[in-house]
């Protein structure tokens, strides 16, 4: 990525690939604050409806339009890219990112999707054009052409191998225009594991159970469920020499639960996530809503892969896996009652 910067005449040339939820959020605010952004999406009629009339994004209960310069398939891009953001499923990566790949349209790729997917894009793209991010805030898909912020948070980008670069720091300067407080971090690896900590206890459970991420947090059982999730995917964390960021608030030790005498402290510091967390809405749950793949498989099937090296295991981590899978076959349907199969797991 060429480094330019802020009060360049010429800006970077932006690619968001995927506009789904937080890929059109992050189009639409870039497009508002004057960067020149393209956004390449697969689905046909959602691409139609961000050229015209054009996006409709509600932002924390503020709606907006945008008008986005959109296409629906690699060969209809034009010219060279400095920077592709990648908001991207896992199950869609190789279609979206080998034809641009080859190509050699784009300087540096971000991966901003969930999970432990960022050697998988490295593999496509390069490691030496890869930048890892972190999206702290929760958006909704509403229909085609539609979507919903449904919480305020920066992104965290970084080098994989911790280094401060200019080339991080610029593109969180840029990211920062989508969501203020963005910057760059030399210790991305921690806020990897600390999103799927959140992902892989609140998205696991928010897709088995059918609800909200307070919805979780409210029930009674839910939350006992999700205590023990999250102290499962802790120890891998710290089994693997990670160090934890502080995520909305809190830090990730104030979650674990070993004992009851930790469950008061644990309740209020869950009390302290919901105040920001609360309103999102699984990523996965929206995926079984429409029929379609979930990411289990990189989020709480990552965690059970991390364990897996080390020669540990993760049950329920890998019982969340086996329920969505259940879903998506037709087995069974999300609703509160999966919570007991997390919580009194033996």
């Amino acid at each position: 990525m060429s480094v330019r910067s802020k009060s360049a005449s010429v800006s970077e040339r932006i690619l968001v690939v995927g506009a789904g939820a937080i890929g059109g959020v992050t189009a639409a605010q870039l497009t508002r604050a004057g960067h020149d952004v393209v956004v390449l999406d697969a689905n046909t009629e959602h691409v139609a409806r961000l050229r015209a009339p054009g996006l409709l994004f509600d932002r924390l209960g503020t709606e907006h339009r945008v008008v986005l310069d959109a296409v629906d398939r690699p060969d209809r891009l034009t010219g060279r890219f400095d920077l592709a953001l990648v908001t991207l499923k896992s199950a869609h990566l190789e279609s979206a990112l080998a034809p641009l790949a080859a190509r050699g349209i784009v300087d540096t790729y971000v991966s901003l999707g969930n999970g432990l997917v960022q050697q998988v894009v490295a593999d496509i793209v390069g490691s030496d054009r890869l930048l890892a991010g972190i999206v702290e805030w929760g958006a909704t898909n509403v229909a085609a052409g539609h979507v919903r912020q449904t919480t305020k948070a920066p992104f965290l980008v970084g080098e994989v191998d911790g280094r401060l670069t200019p080339r991080a720091t610029r593109v969180a300067e840029i990211l920062a225009d989508a969501a203020p407080g963005t910057r760059a971090t030399t210790e991305i690896a921690g806020g990897i594991w600390t999103k799927l900590l959140l992902n892989s206890t609140f998205s696991g459970l928010g897709a088995i159970g059918g609800g909200l991420y307070g919805d979780v947090a409210d029930d009674p059982v839910g939350r006992r469920a999700a205590f023990r999730l999250w102290t499962e995917g802790y120890d891998v964390a710290a089994a693997l020499g990670v160090r934890l960021d502080e995520i909305f608030d809190i830090r990730p030790s104030q979650l674990v639960v070993r004992t009851e005498r930790d469950v008061a402290a644990a309740t209020t510091a869950l009390g302290v996530l919901m105040a920001r967390a609360a309103p999102t809405k699984a990523s996965m749950s929206q995926d079984l809503e429409r029929g379609a793949r979930t990411e289990v498989d990189v989020i709480n099937g990552g965690v059970v892969r991390a364990a897996e090296r080390l020669g540990r295991s993760a049950p329920l981590n890998r019982e969340v896996v086996a329920i969505v899978h259940e879903y998506e076959e037709g087995i069974g349907r999300p609703g509160p009652a999966a919570y007991r199969r997390i919580a009194d797991l033996v």
